[in-house]
């Protein structure tokens, strides 16, 4: 896929729309599959805790940074916050159930792993519009 069809994609309201929506679905799942007793041990001989952390939750900043917002600006805050209210439901979550307990450091990781995803965002996504712009002048 082109460059400008990327920008394309990423521009078009439906795929914005689709990728708020799957941010929330995934956070979901993540919430379901870490209420499962045992099922965070069997993940975790994959990787450890805090890669998975930082794997989804910049994962959803940049599903959330696509889906909403009109500036760059207004999209990595927008992603950021929120991140940070979902890294803190999953730790709130995980603090009621006995097999499992929250962590502070857990939360720091989802936060710094959204700052990262955005920051990366903020300088590749004008890039990928201005592409897009470029594409239709011509």
């Amino acid at each position: 896929m082109t460059r400008s069809r990327l920008a394309a994609v990423l521009l078009d309201p439906r795929f914005q729309v689709l990728c708020t929506r799957a941010a929330f679905i995934i956070y979901l799942l993540i919430l379901l599959v870490g209420s499962i007793p045992g099922a965070r041990q069997e993940i975790g001989e994959y990787a450890p805790g805090g890669v998975l952390h930082a794997l989804a939750y910049s994962g959803l900043t940049v599903l959330l940074f696509i889906g909403r917002g009109r500036t760059p600006g207004e999209r990595a805050l927008g992603a950021v916050l929120i991140v940070t209210a979902m890294g803190a439901g999953d730790e709130i979550v995980q603090s009621f159930l006995p097999y499992r307990g929250a962590a502070l450091f857990d939360w720091g990781i989802d936060v710094a792993a959204s700052l990262a995803a955005a920051s990366m965002m903020l300088v590749i996504y004008p890039r990928l519009t201005r592409s897009v712009a470029a594409h239709r002048t011509a």
